[in-house]
């Protein structure tokens, strides 16, 4: 699927450079520059945004030069096509070409608006009342750090700074800690960052896609062996089809759905859940929300999930649920008794805008019904 939509981005990447590249050779200065002529203008500005494209791949990457161009050529459309109503009405033609203009200064200030939301982390709180529990229980879930991506080890630890100060009697990963490019350095400092938690009940720990890596190991210069290592080292507790007892409460974790991709499969939540204590109140933590109504249907009080990152950015955020992979894109839903939340992460992949949402820690607070 990812392929599929890499492959329809590239295309439209391609038709969009030749429409602004045309559409900026009507600017009055590109016309003086080229004495009116069309097809040195239009050359000149192909030129131009040709050399801004490889401007932004070589400072973040190709995948956020092509996300920026698209959304330029969105933006260009659509005040071209504001422009075309406004001429029409008027009866008559804009004396200069405004709307080229206006697309370059509104795309920045979006594109600013969907940096800001992906590298500032705010707070998503929810509660729950459960007659399960005698007493209240704060969780505190962190997902897709992606370490790398939008923030190194030091970056992280500061994360884990703000975890500490929300006070939670539980921490959970969901997933994606790590990514497929991220270094020893900031993989062995983001480990040694979680080892600052200090939740009495514990820090528990699923892996993501991301996790285990799509590439070769030797690629990214450490093993998965040495990020369990250097994850228990700290006092992370890793769940892979796992339950632990921590008194009123019982904590699943799943192996991700890519295991079954890989080969290794995974055990379904109903084998997960059928040794659980019934009067528990019992968290599954997923990375993928994918699985709901197996869950739901397997006696879950509560689904921690990530891997959606909110959407990422408009247009694409819906993607996931309208083609089947994921149950839901962001937030909370309720399926037979079962609560199910889907944070979008606290970074993002390989991305570093997200337009529509934006990144968080969520913290859960469970409570005795009145």
């Amino acid at each position: 699927m990812w392929f599929m939509i890499i492959g329809t981005v590239l295309a439209a990447f391609a038709a969009g450079l030749l429409y602004i590249s045309f559409r900026a050779a009507r600017f009055s200065a590109v016309l003086r520059l080229t004495r009116g002529k069309k097809g040195p203008a239009r050359l000149l500005c192909l030129a131009f945004f040709g050399a801004l494209t490889a401007l932004l791949w070589a400072t973040l990457n190709m995948m956020n030069a092509v996300v920026c161009l698209i959304h330029l050529v969105v933006f260009w459309m659509l005040c071209d096509l504001i422009s075309f109503i406004v001429s029409k009405i008027r009866r008559r033609q804009p004396k200069r070409y405004w709307a080229g203009a206006a697309a370059m200064v509104l795309c920045a200030l979006w594109l600013a608006g969907g940096w800001v939301a992906d590298h500032h982390v705010w707070i998503k709180t929810y509660s729950f009342e459960t007659p399960k529990l005698s007493q209240s229980m704060r969780l505190v879930q962190i997902t897709d750090s992606h370490i790398g991506a939008t923030f190194h080890a030091d970056g992280f630890l500061k994360h884990i700074e703000t975890v500490n100060a929300l006070g939670p009697d539980a921490v959970v990963i969901t997933g994606d800690f790590v990514d497929d490019d991220t270094s020893r350095e900031d993989m062995l400092g983001a480990c040694d960052a979680l080892g600052q938690l200090n939740p009495p009940r514990g820090v528990y720990f699923v892996f993501g896609n991301h996790d285990k890596g799509y590439y070769s190991e030797a690629g990214r210069g450490w093993t998965v062996a040495e990020l369990r290592a250097a994850l228990e080292k700290n006092g992370v507790v890793i769940l892979e089809d796992e339950a632990v007892d921590l008194g009123e409460i019982t904590v699943v974790g799943r192996k991700d759905r890519s295991e079954e991709q890989r080969s290794g499969g995974r055990a379904s939540a109903a084998e997960l859940l059928r040794t659980v204590d019934g009067t528990d109140y019992v968290i599954i933590l997923d990375h993928q929300p994918h699985d709901f109504d197996a869950e739901a249907e397997a006696g879950a009080d509560l689904v921690l999930c990530g891997h959606t990152h909110g959407g990422q950015f408009i247009p694409i955020r819906h993607v996931g649920e309208w083609v089947g992979e994921n149950a839901l894109r962001y937030g909370h839903e309720r399926r037979l008794g079962t609560d199910f939340i889907v944070s979008s992460g606290i970074s993002n992949w390989t991305l570093r805008f997200k337009t529509g949402c934006r990144s968080e820690i969520v913290v859960v607070d469970l409570l005795p019904q009145s």
